[in-house]
């Protein structure tokens, strides 16, 4: 027996089994059981989300002798004829290829036969703006006032290419694009029965690269299996066949980036390219990785827009908190720039290194952009108070010597691990609190700045308050416990509180400073170490 493509095997054969368009569904089968079958419509989506397995239905349900809620029944003589041996009740007609005026004549003089087996006749066009319009013209008056028993329905991914007076003959569906764990769920389940192993990272990387259609899902499900016939499919396999990059990378890159690492930057395109990755694609995945960084950082329920699964925006919203969006929004510009350019040169791996090495180093960029990009690292410099700008210094008199500048640097490598942890997830601890604590804890900043406290640095005295307040400061320390497993040692102040720290640990450091200098001093004039406490 010839072997049968999954998506053809695994096309649906009643509405149940359609997935990802529940509004669709209902509305039709509601006509169906109260017998309030229109004469004309107009199904309209992306390509893969069910517009043709719909009609054909829709096309069995109308004509079953016994339909089960709107569903055929798959048993009675006109359910069988059509899943048999193809019944002549329901014509497919492909407008791709039979698009003039006398094929829609041919149309014309056949409806007005009568059906030779159950209630209706159906015609399926599909891709039905492919017409021509002297086509559409001779279509109309038969769509508008079709015989009692002929049913039209179009099908198109383009409806804007429909003449209006097509569309207002016609009541229109919609598909939508199928979500990725609706996808994911619907692969499980055949491979379950198909009894094919395959890695639970490698059916949503296929979900995600689907793009909202099933078809293709099912398509490259199928190239995979038939490329490692007989072995499990896991994602490194999906990528070999596919020639993708994990997504994995694309966090790797854009932290990269953000922390400078040039060396780590080439690395990352030195793997793309050895594997033989597509330059081009890598860019636009990347301008994709940002975009997708940006609307969690903006949003405060980026899982209303954006089709990805739980852990993938949980993982997004953790590597978020380290940029701001203008330094997100920079990445893109100058990588979709890029982009423009590598479409109309050649050398597209040094054309990238390149630009990732101004991104690492934006002192190579001369430009607006680039100046302005300087400047908002500085600003997250200091936010994440890893250096408090230097004060610029003041006119000096007679009567007052200059004030030092004050220019505190914070040795990231002493910060203890888990308060580390504390600060790249604030957004999340943030999120896991409630009411008037969150609105507060969301203008506040954690940082450690002495021993192994966590300071939450308000932006006002009133946050200050609210915060130290023994209730407030027991949530807080909740929400650590259970995002950390660990009770922390935790501190409120204010601006003005940790201007003071900050000053006072500058002058233990100048003081540790001018001792060290009278050390060395000594050293040299006599022959004996001195040991400083």
């Amino acid at each position: 027996m010839a072997y049968t493509a999954l998506y053809r095997k695994w096309r649906p054969r009643s509405f149940k089994d359609l997935v990802g368009q529940d509004h669709i569904v209902k509305t039709l089968t509601n006509q169906i059981m109260s017998q309030r079958v229109t004469h004309a419509y107009l199904l309209c989506g992306t390509r893969g989300t069910g517009k043709t397995s719909t009609a054909k239905i829709f096309a069995q349900a109308i004509n079953c002798d016994e339909p089960i809620e709107g569903n055929p029944c798959h048993r009675c003589p006109s359910c069988m004829d059509i899943e048999e041996k193809g019944s002549m009740n329901i014509i497919e007609i492909d407008a791709a290829s039979n698009n003039g005026v006398d094929n829609i004549r041919d149309i014309r003089d056949e409806v007005k036969y009568t059906p030779t087996l159950g209630k209706y006749k159906v015609y399926i066009i599909d891709e039905v703006h492919m017409l021509s319009t002297g086509a559409f013209n001779a279509l109309l008056k038969t769509l508008e006032e079709p015989p009692k028993h002929v049913i039209f329905i179009l099908a198109t991914t383009e409806p804007h290419k429909i003449p209006a007076t097509v569309l207002s003959r016609c009541q229109r569906y919609d598909f939508k694009r199928i979500t990725i764990e609706t996808i994911t769920g619907a692969l499980k389940s055949y491979m379950v029965q198909e009894n094919i192993t395959i890695e639970e990272k490698a059916i949503n990387y296929i979900a995600k690269v689907a793009n909202g259609s099933m078809r293709d899902a099912l398509s490259i499900l199928d190239q995979c299996i038939a490329f490692y016939i007989g072995e499990d499919v896991t994602l490194e396999k999906v990528l070999d066949v596919l020639g993708a990059v994990d997504h994995e990378v694309f966090a790797q890159l854009t932290d990269a980036l953000l922390d400078r690492n040039a060396k780590a930057c080439m690395d990352i395109v030195e793997k793309i390219t050895m594997q033989g990755r597509d330059i081009l694609q890598f860019i636009l995945d990347t301008v994709n990785h940002l975009r997708n960084l940006l609307v969690v950082k903006s949003v405060d329920e980026p899982d209303e827009i954006l089709d990805m699964t739980m852990d993938q925006i949980l993982l997004l919203k953790t590597q978020s908190i380290r940029f701001k969006e203008e330094t997100i929004l920079y990445y893109i510009k100058q990588l979709s720039n890029l982009e423009n350019k590598i479409k109309y040169m050649s050398g597209e791996r040094i054309l990238l290194e390149v630009e990732l090495l101004k991104l690492c180093n934006p002192d190579m960029d001369d430009t607006n952009e680039g100046l302005r990009h300087r400047l908002t690292y500085l600003e997250e410099t200091v936010k994440k108070g890893i250096m408090v700008h230097e004060t610029l210094p003041e006119k000096q008199t007679s009567k007052e010597a200059p004030k030092k500048s004050l220019q505190k640097v914070i040795d990231i490598d002493a910060v203890p691990e888990d308060i580390k942890q504390v600060i790249h997830n604030w957004k999340g601890v943030v999120e896991h609190t409630h009411t008037v604590t969150k609105a507060f804890l969301k203008s506040a900043f954690p940082i450690n700045l002495e021993d192994d406290v966590v300071y939450i640095v308000c932006d006002s005295e009133i946050g200050k308050n609210h915060l130290s307040q023994e209730e407030n400061m027991g949530k807080i320390d909740h929400v650590l416990k259970q995002m950390f497993d660990k009770k922390f040692n935790i501190k409120v102040i204010d601006q003005e509180d940790y201007n003071q720290i900050t000053q006072r640990q500058m002058s233990k450091d100048e003081s540790l400073k001018d001792a060290k200098n009278v050390y060395e001093q000594i050293k040299s004039k006599i022959n004996f170490d001195i040991e400083i406490r």
